[in-house]
């Protein structure tokens, strides 16, 4: 039988948000657990493209950590090569898709890579030494490309599907279906935007008999306690 009481249900609430939280916590420490060490870890000396490009004597043989976006995957007979539109990358190395591009290079990476999985726009973060420059064509510009003989390399998980996290967090989509259901955004029709109805504007629009503190960050509530 179903709890009618509003503090009960508020409190169950709360608690299968809270181990779901935990659940996405668990999940998301486990990704991280994958991650190569060499992936995560900066090299004492960062190099950009850009550098590369403007004086290759200088940085061969250099080693890199870089990532970014797939542009296109070409299999050779004994090799793979990844050309990839650099972006910056996070504290743990994974790419800042968001960011704008900061140049393309070639990551060379020994063995067959199926393009099927190593598709276009997927994220890749690359650990290798630059062995040089190569001019190739983009178009009608010739452009120079570093080259990256590949050691250590990370793809990376692709992304929610859009909708995913709602208006929250700068994704596209109308809620957390999936996320946070069946709650609703967030916590749901029990707590409304961000924590619900109970607690009033930034926090919900407020209800009464349920917001104790009224006033405007929990609600209207039933307003000043009477003497």
């Amino acid at each position: 039988m179903r709890n009618s009481n509003p503090i009960i249900c508020r409190a169950q609430r709360y608690a299968r948000a809270s181990a779901l939280a935990l659940t996405l916590l668990a999940t998301l420490a486990g990704c991280a657990s994958q991650i190569p060490q060499a992936i995560r870890t900066a090299p004492a000396a960062a190099v950009t493209v850009a550098q590369a490009q403007q004086d290759q004597a200088r940085y061969q043989g250099q080693v890199v950590r870089w990532g970014g976006t797939i542009i296109a995957v070409n299999n050779l007979p004994s090799a793979t090569e990844v050309e990839v539109l650099a972006r910056p990358l996070g504290l743990d190395g994974e790419p800042r898709t968001w960011d704008e591009g900061q140049g393309r290079f070639i990551a060379q990476v020994a063995g067959f890579l199926d393009p099927a999985q190593y598709e276009k726009e997927r994220a890749l973060t690359v650990v290798g030494t630059l062995t040089g420059v190569q001019t190739r064509p983009v178009g009608d510009y010739r452009y120079a490309y570093p080259l990256v003989r590949v050691e250590t390399q990370y793809l990376w998980p692709k992304g929610p599907p859009p909708g995913a996290y709602g208006p929250y967090s700068g994704y596209p989509g109308d809620g957390y279906p999936g996320w946070y259901d069946p709650w609703g955004p967030w916590f749901g029709p029990g707590y409304g935007p961000w924590i619900g109805p109970a607690y009033g504007p930034r926090v919900g629009p407020g209800r009464r008999g349920y917001a104790p503190y009224g006033g405007h960050l929990h609600g209207p509530g039933p307003g000043p306690r009477r003497r």
